[in-house]
């Protein structure tokens, strides 16, 4: 491709990636990844999965739509959801990378198995990223349980997903 005075231009293709997860809710130790994948990235998809065999605290679109109240500040993220294996998704958007975020040793083992695995079956690359130490002990499961016997998450997510998680452990919570 030729540029003004007949320079020669690089073609450099936009670099897309996804950010998959459950986000049940979405915690600040997300946000990190999301936003550092960000900073890296032309556009990234944060892909809600919808898991029909574990029972989650929020529906799948209430879920979306924290993540997009989360992550307005990034023109470049985007947020959807899928079903099934993550590469069929990736394929159908022509995304080439996953980001995943790493939070102690012990997820990487999986993560790398995962990774081999959907390089094997579609070409798509895995990055890791290691989560901000502040956040290494986070997990959204760790949050429902605090939350739910009156601990302050209020720190640990963002203050919209607060206010729902709270919200609907009330709704939850067994009557006395």
């Amino acid at each position: 491709m030729l540029g003004a005075g007949g320079a020669l231009l690089a073609f450099r293709p936009v670099r897309r990636a996804v950010c998959p997860g459950s986000f049940d809710p979405v915690t600040n130790g997300h946000l990190d990844i999301i936003e550092r994948a960000a900073g890296i990235h032309d556009e990234v998809v944060v892909a809600v999965l919808v898991n029909k065999t574990k029972s989650s605290l929020f529906t799948v679109p209430e879920r979306i739509e924290m993540l997009q109240e989360a992550t307005t500040k990034w023109p470049n993220v985007t947020v959807d959801s899928f079903y099934g294996l993550l590469v069929d998704f990736c394929r159908d958007r022509q995304i080439p990378v996953i980001v995943k975020g790493l939070r102690a040793v012990s997820d990487f083992e999986y993560e790398m198995q995962m990774s081999q695995m959907n390089y094997s079956l579609a070409g798509i690359d895995t990055l890791f990223m290691t989560t901000n130490p502040v956040h290494s002990f986070l997990s959204s499961s760790l949050v429902k349980e605090v939350a739910t016997y009156g601990g302050d998450v209020s720190a640990l997510v963002p203050a919209a997903a607060h206010g729902r998680l709270l919200a609907r452990l009330r709704e939850v919570a067994p009557r006395s």
